[in-house]
């Protein structure tokens, strides 16, 4: 929205520069922020649709680092690399996203985790360094589609736990 004045919603200084996925998951806070911070939840639901992950180095703390492989439905190989900015447990996690630890065009996600009701808002808010950055990762990568079929394999991954009791 670009409205503004009294009432108006007030337009991000980086709006042309992000994305913004949001979705309500069937499982409590706490569960949710742990699916995204043990290596042994995350390779079970991590990436869009047909996507799997192998992880090549893994420690969450701030200033942690997780090396990892996307493969993609066509066999393409998509070197990842995100390095951890502030945790704050179950409510947020800020990153750092890139291919690797020196790409330039390395773009920040900030991801929070409230209660709605018994069950989870999940917001995640990825600002790109420029607008043709955030353009390409949409027009290019599908980043939008990708982000919430990610967010989907999440709440299949966290609701069966939660239905079979198999929390760890």
């Amino acid at each position: 929205m670009s409205t503004t004045g009294p009432g108006a919603p007030a337009r991000s200084a980086t709006a042309d520069r992000e994305i913004v996925i949001s979705r309500v998951i069937d499982a409590p806070p706490e569960l949710v922020f742990e699916a995204f911070t043990a290596v042994r939840h995350l390779s079970q639901w991590w990436g869009p649709e047909g996507f799997t992950t192998t992880t090549l180095a893994f420690e969450f703390r701030v200033g942690g680092e997780w090396e990892f492989v996307m493969h993609g439905p066509d066999g393409t190989d998509y070197p990842e690399w995100i390095s951890w900015t502030e945790i704050a447990p179950p409510e947020r996690i800020a990153l750092r996203h890139g291919e690797s630890r020196d790409d330039p065009n390395t773009f920040e996600a900030v991801l929070t985790f409230a209660p709605d009701g018994a069950a989870t808002r999940i917001e995640m808010r990825t600002v790109f360094p420029t607008k043709q950055l955030r353009d390409q990762a949409v027009e290019k990568y599908h980043a939008i589609e990708g982000g919430q079929q990610t967010l989907n394999n999440l709440a299949a991954y966290v609701t069966e736990i939660v239905r079979t009791g198999a929390q760890s």
